[in-house]
């Protein structure tokens, strides 16, 4: 399992609109990893989580996942 498929699963685990949830990944110019997340607008909240815990839970995932692959990721929330 890739980073993606990981906060693919666990963003849909969490928001109402499941099907609204896409995920994306590519590399910026320094080789970090960068991984866009979009979901419904109202899903936003319960993506981000109180005072920003269930984002921050995430991409301390992706760090520890980043670290045993010596990869540097990023974990982008892209509003519409």
């Amino acid at each position: 399992m890739n980073m993606r498929e990981l906060i693919d699963i666990v963003v849909r685990a969490v928001v109402d609109h499941p099907e609204q949830v896409t995920v994306q990944e590519h590399t910026d110019e320094e080789g970090t990893l960068v991984i866009e997340l979009r979901c419904a607008p109202d899903d936003a909240g319960r993506v981000i989580g109180r005072q920003g815990r269930t984002i921050k839970a995430m991409r301390t995932l992706l760090h520890a996942a980043g670290i045993r692959s010596d990869v540097g990721v990023r974990l982008d929330l892209i509003e519409d």
